[in-house]
């Protein structure tokens, strides 16, 4: 499935972010292109979508994320799509992954778990998926706390199956080291929220060009779930980052709605490195570029 690629990386699934033509220029371009299936509202905005990108991408491996939790008012309609339409990788975010995990199985695709802690990554283990989506400090979204050295090594303690890394992953460089580190893919995110296929407004993409590190806030504020978000976003709504107060009723249904998305701008710490907004193609071979010249230097390091 993957040796059409050429870099081993997946841009990762972002809510309201990922458009069909950020998945398919992804992957025209030699990496996996991922995108949340509520980001159709509506189950048959969900079909249309799954069609386009499957006709666009005959061969090529692409993903698509779907939200296990149970307070997922599309969880059965939205599996019966998957089932349908046959992504070659789904990626389980939110829930116990089992009963996408048989789904997928019926039909050969791969089952990829995204998971923050070493528990959850023993869960979904253990609930049979392929691989392991490791969620460390620095991702953008809902993201962990670990350093992806230590959660990396956790996990390999009891897993062997596929294993990706995420976490202010930026650079050419950075993807290597995640593959010397022994993952198999770098899960990228942020670095794709500045292109012009991606579905962000245009304030959002020149917030990214604009921030820095010192500028993203870890808070479970927003969506009842820790994550990544852009500071200046926050003051844009009248939001005082120094008196946020968590949110007491955790419902994923609620990212149907998409206020808190919509308005509130999440990043990762790699935010620093974004410079310009470019087409997919500039920065997947920037990366390719990166990642080569990382290979000769490490070579002769060695």
């Amino acid at each position: 499935m993957f040796d059409k690629l050429s870099l081993p990386v997946i841009v990762a699934p972002m809510f309201l972010v990922s458009s069909v033509e950020l998945v398919i220029e992804s992957c025209k371009n030699g990496v996996i292109g991922s995108i949340p299936m509520l980001n159709a509202r509506t189950a048959e905005d969900a079909e249309n979508m799954l069609k386009q990108i499957k006709e666009a991408l005959p061969t090529e491996p692409w993903a698509v994320n779907f939200i296990a939790h149970k307070t997922n008012k599309r969880h059965d309609s939205d599996l019966e799509l998957i089932k349908k339409y046959q992504p070659p990788i789904v990626i389980a975010s939110l829930g116990h992954p089992g009963k996408v995990t048989e789904a997928v199985r019926s039909y050969g695709g791969l089952v990829f778990a995204d998971v923050a802690t070493v528990k959850h990554a023993k869960k979904s283990a253990e609930a049979g998926v392929d691989g392991l989506i490791l969620v460390s400090a620095g991702a953008g979204g809902h993201a962990g706390t670990l350093n992806p050295f230590a959660f990396l090594d956790a996990v390999r303690e009891f897993w062997n199956g596929y294993t990706i890394l995420a976490g202010g992953i930026s650079h050419g460089k950075d993807v290597l080291a995640a593959k010397v580190m022994g993952a198999d893919f770098a899960y990228m995110g942020t670095k794709f929220i500045a292109t012009e296929e991606s579905a962000a407004f245009e304030g959002y993409k020149q917030m990214l060009v604009d921030s820095s590190i010192e500028d993203v806030l870890y808070t479970d504020a927003i969506s009842g779930v820790h994550a990544n978000f852009l500071i200046p976003s926050l003051l844009k709504n009248n939001l005082d980052p120094a008196n946020l107060k968590r949110k007491e009723e955790i419902d994923f249904s609620s990212m149907v709605e998409v206020k808190m998305w919509r308005d509130v701008w999440s990043a990762g710490h790699g935010v620093t490195t974004i410079k310009s907004i470019d087409h997919v193609e500039a920065v997947v071979n920037q990366l390719k570029k990166e990642y080569e010249e990382a290979k000769l230097k490490l070579v002769s390091v060695v």
